[in-house]
């Protein structure tokens, strides 16, 4: 299964288009990272393949259908989508709101059965979060809800996973187990794009790299062919370094002596 981004361009209302011309393909069992600087449309290009905003121009396929034909429900079947910031109307248990993940295999008038709770437990295991399982979701920190997000998705079981800086909430060592979980996930055939703030998330991750720049200029490719130090440098404004480090086994993204 894949989700074709075809010369998409979106703009708010009359202004001038955010992005331009963006096109590349996200296959399952692979990892993209979307990498740029505030403003350059990373969040918003999340939307528009979630089908949440509408392009000006170009196309969202899945399969090759067209994603403006498909309904919300299977939409939510295939994707999945982790925002930054989630504040719930009602003060759900971690469990409860979990298992709204689980709403796109739910009939209308039906109500959620043990099979969903199992899945829910399953997912929020998966994360290593079960001990939050009845604890309100309005109450847990900002790094814990953004986790129970994430366990939310998988409990909604899509072929393809959005996360909007999924690390953006978290201390280092969550960081870290974040970026494990996406490469389990990856290699449990799952299709996953990712914003994020931090080059060197991107280089831990590896695979695939979009770049979007605040003058609507796309990259996209291998991470480790599109992420050199030229290119970082002139993303970003500032001197960045990359190096290979040997004991680590790979290479590090990072800046010299302030």
């Amino acid at each position: 299964m894949k989700i074709q981004i075809e010369k998409l361009s979106f703009s708010y209302d009359e202004a001038a288009p955010l992005l331009k011309n963006i096109g590349f393909t996200l296959n399952a069992g692979r990892v993209i990272s979307i990498l740029g600087p505030n403003g350059a449309g990373k969040t918003t290009l999340l939307n528009c393949i979630a089908g949440l905003f509408k392009p000006r121009e170009g196309n969202i396929l899945i399969d090759g259908k067209n994603l403006e034909k498909l309904s919300h429900r299977e939409v939510a079947r295939i994707i999945g989508y982790v925002p930054q910031i989630i504040v719930p109307a009602f003060s759900y248990s971690v469990l409860d709101y979990v298992v709204t993940g689980c709403a796109p295999h739910i009939g209308t008038f039906e109500r959620p059965k043990q099979i969903h709770f199992d899945a829910a437990m399953a997912a929020l295991e998966s994360m290593g979060i079960a001990a939050l399982r009845d604890k309100p979701y309005n109450e847990i920190s900002g790094g814990e809800r953004q986790q129970v997000s994430i366990a939310r998705a998988l409990a909604q079981r899509p072929a393809f996973i959005l996360m909007d800086e999924p690390t953006a909430h978290l201390d280092y060592g969550n960081q870290i187990q974040v970026l494990k979980t996406i490469r389990t996930m990856a290699s449990q055939g799952y299709g996953i794009a990712l914003t994020t703030h931090n080059p060197d998330h991107a280089l831990l991750l590896g695979d695939q790299l979009a770049v979007l720049e605040r003058d609507g200029t796309f990259t996209f490719g291998k991470c480790k062919e599109v992420l050199t130090e030229p290119f970082l440098n002139h993303l970003y404004g500032i001197d960045l370094r990359l190096e290979e480090i040997p004991s680590v086994g790979r290479r590090v993204c990072f800046a010299p002596k302030l």
